[in-house]
């Protein structure tokens, strides 16, 4: 079985030129990284250390410059391959006027559900984010950690294997956190992959098997839960200690 996620001595090299002088510089160097199929995997680094620049070339957003990407296998401009990946990012929007139901339907339309499927599946999504309740009531008026579940209806509506969170947490009180939390533990029990990108340490612990250490644009660490749970500053020690 192929791995859910994998780079191969990726480099992403940034071009840019001003007033007549081009400049170049490195988004990420010679990244080996793999995620098995079922694994929660955490990204944790400090600003600009290249985690916005790994996910945009997971989705296929942006080409390698060298090295190679691969999404169960296949290359991330692989339809087929990107059929499989639902993507939260970190601000979702969503057109405010519309309710999550006529988002979803929108959204589904768009990954190619048959027509027939989608109000049940919509209804099935809407419960497994906590929001049954509120499914035609429009986003307009909906809190942060609301459209957060939304965000994360929208992600998972096609039922993909990979699924990718960008600061998940970000912004939600203390209570919505945990209830993210909790939906994310749900994914995880029917055996989805998670690759999670937060600056929240205590979550990455709570969320994750392992957590990569993203520095200067390399991957200094991979740290795995048994390491962190053994030493005596947990993840957040083992991170200082990487990226010093």
């Amino acid at each position: 079985m192929p791995a859910s996620l994998e780079f191969r001595k990726v480099t992403k090299t940034y071009i840019s030129s001003h007033l007549g002088r081009t400049r170049s510089s490195r988004g990420i160097v010679d990244l080996e990284w793999e995620v098995p199929e079922g694994e929660s995997f955490g990204l944790l680094g400090l600003n600009g250390s290249g985690k916005t620049t790994t996910f945009k070339l997971a989705l296929g957003l942006l080409r390698p410059t060298s090295g190679e990407v691969r999404i169960l296998g296949r290359a991330p401009a692989d339809a087929v391959a990107m059929a499989e990946v639902g993507f939260l990012p970190e601000l979702p929007y969503f057109y405010p006027f519309l309710t999550p139901r006529e988002s979803l339907r929108f959204y589904g339309r768009l990954s190619g559900l048959p027509e027939r499927e989608l109000p049940e599946r919509i209804a099935r999504t809407l419960s497994a984010v906590g929001l049954s309740e509120h499914g035609d009531r429009r986003l307009g008026e909906f809190s942060k950690g609301m459209v957060q579940r939304v965000g994360l209806a929208q992600a998972v509506l096609h039922d993909p294997r990979l699924i990718v969170l960008d600061e998940p947490v970000s912004g939600l009180d203390p209570l919505a956190i945990r209830e993210f939390r909790e939906l994310l533990g749900v994914l995880r029990g029917r055996g989805k992959t998670l690759v999670v990108s937060s600056h929240s340490i205590s979550e990455l612990e709570k969320l994750c098997d392992r957590v990569g250490i993203l520095k200067d644009g390399r991957l200094a660490r991979v740290i795995a839960q048994k390491e962190w749970e053994a030493a005596p500053e947990g993840l957040e020690g083992l991170f200082v200690e990487s990226v010093r």
